[in-house]
């Protein structure tokens, strides 16, 4: 799951809380984890996900992966490759850095 998706749900709970006055209830590690989830969350809408999610849904990587890239935001595929060794042998650094620009074009213009 990506961060952004964390925060949406958590986000979310939290409204749903103070909708029925039961914001006391938030334990103090909810709101942690919330906003742990707000400073680290790439991307803040819906909408920006699904688009986010489209760009991987016909590469050839794991969720784990797709997630990494997603919640690292890498600039270069050198970069991501570093910091995710099984993209080594799953993509050319060509289609791994256009991937990287869609993803960076979608974080720019949300």
């Amino acid at each position: 799951m990506l961060t952004s998706e964390v925060f949406l749900l958590l986000e979310h709970r939290r409204q749903q809380n103070e909708a029925k006055d039961e914001i006391e209830d938030m334990s103090e590690v909810f709101i942690k984890t919330l906003n742990y989830a707000r400073r680290l969350s790439r991307f803040k809408n819906r909408e920006t996900i699904k688009a986010v999610r489209a760009i991987f849904s016909q590469k050839p990587l794991h969720k784990f992966e797709v997630a990494q890239i997603v919640n690292l935001c890498p600039e270069t595929a050198e970069e991501a490759k570093a910091l995710i060794p099984s993209l080594e042998n799953k993509l050319e650094d060509d289609d791994l850095d256009e991937i990287l620009r869609d993803l960076h074009s979608k974080k720019t213009f949300q």
